[in-house]
């Protein structure tokens, strides 16, 4: 049953995953990659853990950005991109530290701080190199300090909305995913305390009637 575990688990999270980066499908930054990320550290072998998530992420990413260039004619990549994978790569390093016989509520922990992590270093990534060259961000603390709440007034969302909605999806999927794995785990325990049968016994053999006596 583990092997079986072992195998429809990332199958799992990769169709979620996928289904949840589809443009225009869910909010901006409700995504399941947070949730992805933690839960490969947690429950995925050790190679598995890093190229797996990783390579999916980077494959939709290019899909993504593919789509927008022939489909609305922007390009979509930044090279300051490369840092989220710094902080996918954080999120898995996160989930190392946490092992599958964890609570739920404990790795639900862990999956919303991934998702603070994710938050944390991706917009003051975007506040330092300014990509897109918004007069908001400022080099100093208040520029900072907007990144991290407001953002800009390009007719995005505002920063703290985008950070609902990362911890809310952080928080969802995690809990989805762990607890689809809780359930997994106690049915497949249940299995292996269930009695085994035992076999029937043989019918007694009725005695020999006696023989008459003289």
């Amino acid at each position: 049953m583990k092997e079986k575990r072992d195998l429809w688990l990332p199958v799992l999270l990769m169709g979620v995953f996928a289904l949840t980066r589809w443009p225009g499908l869910l909010p901006p930054n409700f995504s399941a990659a947070y949730a992805l990320t933690f839960c490969a550290g947690v429950y995925f072998a050790r190679r598995m853990a890093w190229w797996l998530p990783l390579t999916a992420l980077l494959v939709s990413d290019l899909a993504i950005c593919l789509y927008y260039y022939l489909v609305e004619g922007i390009h979509a990549f930044k090279p300051t991109m490369l840092f989220n994978y710094v902080a996918y790569a954080l999120i898995i390093g996160l989930g190392r530290r946490f092992k599958p016989g964890d609570s739920w509520l404990k790795l639900l922990g862990g999956g919303v701080l991934g998702a603070v992590l994710f938050y944390l270093l991706t917009n003051t990534v975007a506040w330092f190199f300014n990509p897109f060259g918004n007069p908001e961000y400022t080099r100093d603390l208040a520029g900072w300090l907007i990144a991290l709440t407001v953002g800009t007034k390009a007719g995005w969302l505002q920063t703290w909305e985008m950070f609902r909605n990362t911890l809310l999806s952080g928080g969802l999927f995690t809990g989805l995913f762990v607890g689809a794995m809780k359930l997994g785990e106690a049915a497949e325990s249940a299995r292996e305390k269930e009695p085994a049968e035992e076999p029937g016994e043989a019918p007694e053999e009725e005695p020999a009637p006696e023989e008459g006596k003289a």
